[in-house]
């Protein structure tokens, strides 16, 4: 039984041993290497084709060599089938995919609506902070008591120098954020 199951086992690592031999293998226009099991497009050149499927030229060839040396001709000849263009697997690409463009462009969109969300968030806030920053300068300039808490949590009523003080910060919140 555990023979079997060796068998078994041993024939999948076979066939998947073959399927990966089915690989292109080469570098894009980004210089990126780029692994697929279609041809590459027509625009890469051949000398960036690193991989193509097939039998590896450390394996055995059933080809029959020549038993002579061969003549210029042969050599021509022989040579020709290298260098024949790669036939394509696939239609040649029209160029733009409207998809990803339609994608991208809904992603510009959306961000572009996330900053004004933002920008209009930042804005209310600053003119909330504005409109409290004057109504406590008009507190303080209007001669009223008023009182805070100090670090003990006690409450204290604000002197003159201390009412000052507070005055001077907070015209200096609106000079520099209400405009």
């Amino acid at each position: 039984m555990k023979l079997a199951h060796l068998l078994i086992l041993g024939s999948a690592c076979l066939l998947g041993a073959t399927a990966v031999q089915a690989q292109w293998q080469w570098v894009d226009q980004n210089n990126k290497k780029v692994f697929s099991d279609q041809a590459p497009p027509p625009d890469i050149p051949d000398k960036n084709i690193l991989r193509r499927p097939g039998p590896a030229s450390s394996r055995l060839s059933f080809s029959p060599a020549p038993a002579a040396a061969p003549d210029a001709g042969s050599v021509q000849a022989a040579a020709a089938p290298a260098a024949a263009p790669r036939p394509a697997s696939s239609p040649k690409p029209t160029g733009v995919d409207k998809e990803l463009e339609e994608k991208t462009r809904k992603a510009e969109e959306a961000e572009k609506a996330r900053q004004a969300a933002e920008a209009q968030k930042v804005a209310q806030a600053k003119t909330e902070n504005c409109k409290r920053a004057r109504e406590g300068k008009a507190a303080m300039d209007s001669g009223i008591r008023v009182a805070r808490l100090n670090a003990q949590g006690e409450r204290e009523i604000m002197d003159d120098k201390m009412r000052a003080a507070e005055s001077q910060r907070l015209q200096s919140l609106i000079d520099s954020d209400c405009k």
